[in-house]
């Protein structure tokens, strides 16, 4: 199937709570305002909103009936005019805000900051796309669209030597009064800063005013700990960012926006910025209530009406509550563009520099906490296929799998050898036996504190301690009872990578207590309980991602019924090529045997 293949547009499907993920909320580029007023204190009255559970349904159905109809950015005038830009035989460009890490062949898969060319953007949630010679489906939300599609590929200036840019370059051709194209380009940025930045406090505030407020007024349906659940520290992220836009303001050029110098603010609010770091912890919480809630009418249609009640777009409120994680995503993409376009003598060049290298390091921290949240689940359903598991959980202390691999193991006493398989969490090292008829079995057989373990290089030859020869050795050795294990790889290589794999989860360790990084009881609990229901349920044991799929809101797109069936099959149920457990686990590991 290729992307000439043209596919219905789904029908809006008119349901209380929509399912629609939140693509183009904060999107640059043929943007479509909503000119609606706003409601200036966000009320509802209590009145209108009583405890009957049909009532609140009333409610709904009657600002349904009367066409308070909201379009959605990413699928209404904007998704529109993108594909009339692809027929036109433009090209369309977006940037990543996230990882998409896919197992299926279908959809391409991509880092943060890669540009993807967008081929077809006719469904609103799975756009189809080009890098290079891989092309594929991949989730909309996840992606921004370029401020300056016209630019090419290879975008950042040509330096000749002496550090000036090269006469050639498209920075020497002239725009309006004495205005290089370079500087027209950091206008469309600034401008894209500025105005995102007004639409995101807009967000802010609707969920702030629309939704939280409300809520705060149905002590019935909602505790305090429910609402810290839900919304977490989005009030204080308000707070900030209206201090953040403000400062903003003041140092754009509305004259010239090309000279505003915008970057110091960056560098004043970086601090502040952390904050983003409880909220996107928070997030997997969030999406687990909002889901528990929902089952229930009366909250999906109290939700509903205040969404309608403070005129906001056709939006869920999960969707609204993910802006805030692609924000701090998105900050480091518009300063990188910023300073693409910011000559070394302008007067923000320092400040732009050294605000990205602030805001990437805000970043990469929240994005390495959300890859390790989604870990969990993995974890979970890797113990769950473990057969005869004693003790504690293994989420109970860790939440990374380091490395896994075949190693054989010599105990005392007679130095009797086990070839065993081990996987190395942080903190803990967990040992397992292959089935003997089935390879793909294991049970458990033991585990290893790593926090009181030290590494010990063997050389090959007699082992003192052990009165063996050894090849490819390595002990580890307990500080507090002098208890000392030791191991043998088959190959030198693999024995180093062990080694190497060792000092990574020392190094893990260290970082999440500088970090402060933990995974709460209530993650722990639910991806166990996770883990468990798919375990019973006789589900095939393979690695899934629930929280990954709460951002993607994964739905397949219509397709031509002169399709062949198989086709139509193997696009709307894509199809997992064979893997066995190994390959399965070794996707959680950084290394690759």
């Amino acid at each position: 199937i290729t992307s000439a293949v043209v596919f219905d547009i789904l029908p809006l499907k008119l349901h209380p709570f929509s399912q629609s993920t939140p693509t183009g909320l904060d999107c640059v580029g043929w943007k479509r305002r909503i000119s609606s007023p706003v409601i200036t204190d966000g009320a509802l009255d209590k009145t209108a909103l009583t405890d009957d559970v049909g009532s609140e349904e009333d409610l709904y159905e009657d600002f349904r009936s009367s066409n308070h109809r909201y379009g959605h950015p990413g699928g209404g005038g904007e998704q529109l005019a993108i594909n009339e830009l692809i027929s036109d035989g433009s090209v369309v460009y977006a940037e990543a805000l996230w990882d998409h890490v896919t197992m299926d062949d279908q959809e391409l898969g991509f880092k943060a900051g890669d540009v993807i060319e967008v081929m077809d953007a006719t469904n609103k949630e799975w756009w189809w796309g080009r890098i290079l010679d891989s092309e594929g489906w991949f989730p909309a939300s996840f992606v921004r669209l370029r401020v300056n599609q016209d630019e090419p590929m290879e975008d950042y200036p040509l330096k000749v030597e002496g550090g000036k840019e090269d006469d050639s370059s498209s920075g020497t051709r002239r725009f309006g009064m004495g205005q290089t194209t370079k500087d027209q380009m950091r206008t469309n940025v600034i401008n894209e800063i500025i105005s995102t930045e007004r639409d995101y406090i807009k967000h802010l505030k609707d969920i702030c005013e629309g939704y939280i407020k409300q809520c705060r007024k149905r002590a019935d349906m909602f505790t305090e700990e429910q609402l810290k659940t839900i919304f977490g520290n989005i009030e204080d992220i308000y707070r900030c960012q209206k201090k953040f836009v403000k400062a903003l303001e003041k140092k754009f050029n509305k004259d010239h926006p090309h000279l505003s110098e915008v970057g110091s603010c960056f560098l004043e609010y970086q601090t502040e910025f952390q904050i983003y770091s409880e909220y996107c912890n928070n997030h997997p919480n969030a999406c687990m209530e909002l889901s528990r809630l929902t089952k229930v009418n009366k909250y999906v249609y109290f939700f509903e009406a205040c969404r309608l009640l403070q005129k906001m777009i056709d939006i869920s409120l999960d969707g609204f509550l993910l802006t805030p994680v692609q924000k701090i995503c998105k900050y480091p993409l518009q300063l990188a563009e910023l300073l693409k376009y910011t000559n070394p003598q302008h007067r923000d060049f320092k400040d732009v520099e050294a605000a990205l290298n602030a805001m990437k390091n805000v970043a990469r921290l929240i994005n390495e906490r959300k890859r390790r949240l989604e870990n969990i689940d993995k974890i979970a359903q890797w113990q769950s296929s473990i057969e005869d598991w004693e003790g504690e959980d293994v989420l109970v202390r860790s939440s990374e799998l380091i490395y896994s691999g075949e190693l054989t193991k010599i105990s005392h006493p007679q130095a009797k050898s086990q070839q065993r398989m081990f996987f190395l969490f942080d903190h803990q090292l967990v040992c397992c036996k292959k089935d003997l008829l089935r390879r793909d079995i294991l049970y458990y057989k033991s585990r290893i504190n790593m926090d009181d373990m030290e590494i010990l290089d063997v050389e090959d030859g007699k082992d003192k301690d052990f009165n063996i020869s050894v090849k490819n050795a390595f002990k580890l050795h307990c500080r507090d009872t002098e208890e000392v294990h030791l191991f043998c790889a088959k190959k030198p290589e693999q024995k180093q990578r062990w080694l190497k794999a060792f000092e990574n989860e020392r190094r893990q360790v260290q970082l999440d207590q500088e970090t402060g990084f933990s995974i709460t009881e209530v993650q722990k609990k639910q991806a166990m309980l996770n883990a468990s229901k798919q375990h019973h349920t006789g589900k095939p044991k393979a690695v899934t991602r629930p929280y990954y799929d709460f951002l993607m809101r994964q739905k397949h797109p219509t397709l031509p019924t002169t399709l062949p069936q198989q086709q139509v099959f193997m696009l709307a149920e894509p199809k997992r090529k064979p893997s066995n457990f190994w390959q399965n686990i070794s996707r959680l590991t950084p290394f690759r045997k």
